[in-house]
């Protein structure tokens, strides 16, 4: 599917998913949060775009386009790991349990790759070796494969701050998580990542990173939370280009968040500058792009809707029993 099809589609924009009549609303940087009164959550996807802890634009489809991935993914890894998802009422929402999420982002990376100032490529183009509690090789070029997939986590964030690196010992010694618990987190995020890369590479992909939220739900579980092994919260390349791109020392072929992240990144800083306005024909060329993950991932087509439909209207009728009751 390429832009030229979308086009007709452009109008069909959630950039925001404020809903009289559920409680508890949480604006974060995609998602509007709902709390219900029974210890679930509404989760609604929209299609906000967020890269260097700033909103950047909306693109067409791109909430369904995660969702759906999301709920692949969450049904490919149950058996390595509980997640939070109970319903699917929208193809833009996910009714999950209430987690306390744990105070930091599980981000594991196979590969020597990145953009932000948090990556493991911007730093080690900076000169450092350690980082994260791990050291890492000389000599490595961009984006080649470390000896062994690494967990690099990060604080959370809170109200568009900057995540800021941890380490295994300032996790533990900090008292942010106890040591069974980050074997219990370390231990998941490895599995999941073994997991999602060997179904990536049947789909002729290579999973190069990817970031996991944990949350503990009301019985004390350590549990999965938010996404899992999208476009927005995952870097995929294709493999067949891998090895001949990495030779020639040219740039991965992708389909991640990258896309929009590297046309800001040519145009300004995006961490001091005011990042301008991106144009029509690239959003709609990000919908496709993110169309085609779907596809690619999932291996379902992605069915275009009415033209005349209006997401936030067919939300709300999905969530009629919600608003009504509280309850499905």
């Amino acid at each position: 599917m390429d832009a030229a099809t979308l086009a007709p589609h452009a109008h069909q924009v959630l950039s925001e998913a404020e809903i009289a009549g559920l409680p508890n609303r949480y604006r974060g940087k995609v998602r509007d949060n709902y709390d219900l009164p029974d210890n679930r959550r509404i989760l609604i996807t929209t299609d906000r775009i967020s890269a260097f802890d700033r909103p950047l634009a909306s693109i067409p489809f791109k909430g369904q386009v995660l969702t759906q991935i999301a709920r692949y993914w969450f049904e490919q890894t149950a058996s390595i790991c509980p997640n939070h998802v109970l319903a699917y009422p929208d193809p833009n929402v996910v009714v999950g349990r209430r987690l306390d999420i744990l105070p930091v982002e599980v981000v594991v990376r196979g590969y020597l790759a990145g953009t932000t100032s948090t990556s493991i490529l911007t730093r080690y183009r900076a000169g450092e070796r350690e980082m994260y509690g791990h050291r890492l090789p000389e000599d490595l070029r961009p984006n080649e494969k470390l000896p062994q997939p690494i967990i690099t986590p990060t604080t959370k964030a809170m109200d568009g701050g900057h995540d800021e690196p941890l380490s295994e010992a300032e996790i533990i010694e900090g008292g942010i998580l106890s040591a069974e618990d980050w074997r219990t987190v370390s231990q998941a995020a490895l599995a999941l990542f073994a997991r999602g890369q060997a179904v990536a590479a049947e789909r002729g992909l290579i999973l190069a990173d990817t970031k996991y939220e944990f949350g503990r739900d009301a019985d004390g579980r350590i549990v999965l939370a938010d996404e899992v092994h999208t476009p927005d919260s995952s870097r995929y390349w294709f493999a067949q280009s891998y090895a001949e791109r990495f030779a020639a020392g040219a740039a991965p072929e992708s389909f991640d968040k990258d896309f929009i992240r590297n046309w800001v990144v040519a145009r300004c800083d995006p961490y001091r500058d005011p990042i301008p306005e991106i144009p029509a024909d690239v959003v709609l060329e990000a919908a496709a792009v993110y169309i085609r993950a779907h596809e690619i991932i999932t291996g379902r087509t992605f069915v275009l809707p009415d033209a005349t439909e209006v997401p936030l209207e067919r939300i709300q009728r999905n969530l009629a029993a919600y608003l009504e009751t509280g309850t499905d």
